[in-house]
């Protein structure tokens, strides 16, 4: 049996890129309608952990417990690239430790260790070659994050960072909060009318939800005075 594998670190980052590398290997087909335009082919189960983050071990997340269920001796576990499965050096070692107890091959389909035909195999330079690779991803994410946290840092000390701009802001946010508030509109139905995402909904609903704390406040729509809050929400 193929299993494939694959996982996404936020509600809004699609699966679509990964759905494609695998389709080009044979492992998923397209179709209309059905799992985004994909089925897994014939023979290929498929297991999908979306909004899930990396940090996360590979082998406590909900997705990879179905696989663990369904893994039997000979099977080959397949994912698009390496980070959708691991993290870092010790959650490879722990996929791999698991691969080699039950049994189960270990592929990936992009980068560079995409030439290796099985990653849990048990042999010196297979485990060389995982190790410097995987080290090497992990220290340039640490450098560009390093890099990241220190522009904003010069940024802000310059008075330049302001973040990232609102999903929803002026007519579109007071449209949005008295939906909510006056008509009873759910988060998910604002969400697709407004094409963003549930966050986005939430923050604009700051002060109308419960347990946060007062309404934002909101910008002047063009052309009119400056808006105002409604008392009902006042009072919620």
């Amino acid at each position: 049996m193929r299993i494939v594998y694959s996982r996404s670190s936020t509600a809004t980052q699609a699966l679509l890129r990964q759905r494609h590398i695998l389709t080009e290997a044979g492992l998923l087909v397209r179709t209309e309608g059905v799992a985004e335009g994909f089925r897994p082919a014939e023979g290929v189960l498929l297991f999908e952990d979306p909004a899930t983050t990396s940090k996360i071990p590979a082998r406590e997340r909900p997705a990879f417990a179905r696989v663990a269920a369904a893994a039997h001796p000979g099977d080959v576990l397949t994912v698009s690239e390496l980070f959708r499965l691991c993290r870092d050096l010790i959650d490879i070692h722990a996929v791999r430790d698991w691969c080699q107890v039950r049994g189960v091959a270990l592929r990936v389909l992009s980068g560079p260790l995409s030439n290796f035909h099985d990653l849990s195999a048990n042999d010196a330079t297979t485990a060389l070659l995982i190790n410097v690779i995987t080290a090497v991803g992990q220290f340039q994410r640490d450098l560009q994050n390093e890099l990241t946290a220190e522009g904003i840092a010069a940024a802000e000390a310059e008075g330049r960072y302001r973040g990232r701009p609102p999903a929803l802001a002026g007519a579109r946010l007071e449209e949005v909060r008295s939906a909510f508030a006056d008509h009873g509109a759910s988060i998910a139905a604002l969400a697709r009318a407004h094409g963003v995402s549930r966050a986005a909904i939430r923050t604009a609903l700051t002060g109308l939800l419960p347990g946060q704390p007062g309404p934002p406040s909101l910008i002047p729509t063009e052309g009119g005075p400056a808006a105002r809050d409604d008392p009902a929400e006042a009072s919620s």
